[in-house]
């Protein structure tokens, strides 16, 4: 995938986060959805590539959602499966709350991980910790030895973590550890990338989220040198039927980075709908909209590989109708 097929992505995810622009903050969660998901599937649809949803945040009969197994695009030599969030952090968005984006992970068909919308048990590190993490082993284990590989002490790591019931557990023995807690209202992404940015607030992401926004991760920590181990959790009797047809045979198997997400062609593009500590919101100005997107890309060229992580501002003419 060379770089002018990884910027027809931004605009996908620059799309989705205008079109739900003029809905932040007004509280209709659905709205959000429809209005991020409608934008993405028209910018798809006009890109040259055969694309397939492999994971996402919908089945067929989930409408308005991208529905695994969607075909998308007007064809061409590009084979893509790719995992979709339109609106990562649609609570959040609808009450005008920060770190909402748009994001999607686009790599060969056949090489990323293809699950039903459900639960996925997380750990994920950058790359100075890579090699470093066990999701079988404790918290305070993982912490122990992440410290050991980041030369730090377990005291000056920050672990974070979605705050959310179910973690209660892992974030008092990773504060009974010693390490500091960063707790997240909502949507994971940012926090697994955090951990491959040196800029970034994070040393190791912990806890139960999302499977698509798992996968995603995977293909950004990939492109960035990180590590991701998971595992997938059924819920009901329904997902795990739903698991075994889409080959999923095994959910006690921890998946590796390379199960979520295989091979070095990857693009990941992120856009932001309210700001973020990664991403500053969509703005509209004086009749000019503003939107800070950022492109992960991996690929091998002339027989190098290529890392890229690029921040993207765009200006246009409004034709958003902000109130």
């Amino acid at each position: 995938m060379n770089r002018d097929l990884a910027l027809d992505f931004v605009r996908v995810t620059e799309a989705a986060a205008l079109a739900v622009a003029p809905l932040i903050g007004k509280g209709n969660k659905d709205a959000v959805d429809k209005a991020g998901v409608d934008a993405m599937r028209s910018v798809f649809n006009n890109i040259s590539i055969n694309g397939r949803v492999a994971i996402g945040e919908g089945e067929r009969d989930k409408a308005p959602m991208l529905y695994i197994g969607e075909e998308l695009g007007i064809g061409g030599e590009y084979n893509l499966d790719i995992a979709v969030d339109p609106v990562e952090g649609t609570i959040l968005a609808a009450k005008g709350l920060p770190n909402s984006l748009a994001v999607v992970a686009a790599v060969k068909r056949g090489k990323i991980l293809g699950a039903p919308d459900m639960y996925m048990k997380k750990i994920a590190v950058g790359e100075g910790a890579k090699g470093a993490i066990d999701l079988n082993a404790s918290p305070s284990e993982n912490l122990k030895s992440v410290a050991k590989a980041l030369g730090k002490e377990v005291s000056d790591l920050t672990a974070i973590i979605l705050d959310r019931f179910r973690h209660r557990e892992i974030i008092k023995e990773v504060r009974e550890a010693g390490a500091k807690v960063k707790l997240i209202n909502a949507g994971d992404i940012i926090g697994g990338i955090s951990t491959a940015l040196s800029y970034m607030e994070g040393d190791i992401l912990l806890g139960v989220g999302g499977a698509p926004e798992g996968v995603v991760t995977a293909a950004a920590l990939k492109c960035l040198g990180g590590e991701m181990q998971a595992q997938l959790l059924a819920s009901n009797e329904s997902e795990k039927k739903r698991a075994l047809e889409m080959g999923i045979d095994d959910l006690k198997r921890v998946l590796t980075t390379d199960d979520l997400v295989q091979g070095d062609d990857i693009v990941v593009s992120m856009t932001g709908i309210t700001n973020g500590e990664l991403l500053k919101g969509v703005k509209c100005h004086k009749g000019v909209v503003k939107a800070h997107s950022i492109l992960i890309r991996s690929s091998v060229e002339e027989g190098k590989n290529i890392r890229e992580f690029n921040q993207l501002n765009t200006e246009m003419s409004s034709q958003l109708k902000v109130s």
